[in-house]
């Protein structure tokens, strides 16, 4: 498991609209049993995405948005089945965060 990457969203009730989770914790606590997560939504379940905070990728031919102010914890063994990496996108969704903490 390593930070940006991309875990399939295995909550049944959910998934439709959130398809993917985003793992953003720092490889350097891979020890804890938890890790911190954006949630991925469809373009159809996100409506309007706000400029620098819900960051718009392609997974698996799948638009999706980031919800930044969604991040959340899970337990490690909740994620799903890991399908890429969004780690050449790192500036940009360390940005998004820091823009969700600082306003800048």
């Amino acid at each position: 498991m390593a930070q940006f990457d991309v875990f399939i969203n295995p909550n049944p009730v959910t998934k439709r609209a959130i398809p993917y989770l985003l793992d953003i914790q720092t490889d350097l606590l891979n020890n804890l049993t938890t890790r911190v997560v954006i949630p991925l939504y469809t373009v159809a379940a996100m409506g309007k995405a706000a400029k620098f905070l819900n960051l718009q990728f392609s997974v698996k031919r799948t638009t999706v948005i980031m919800s930044t102010a969604e991040m959340a914890g899970v337990a490690v063994n909740s994620l799903g089945v890991k399908v890429c990496s969004l780690r050449e996108h790192r500036n940009e969704i360390i940005a998004a965060i820091d823009f969700l903490v600082t306003g800048f």
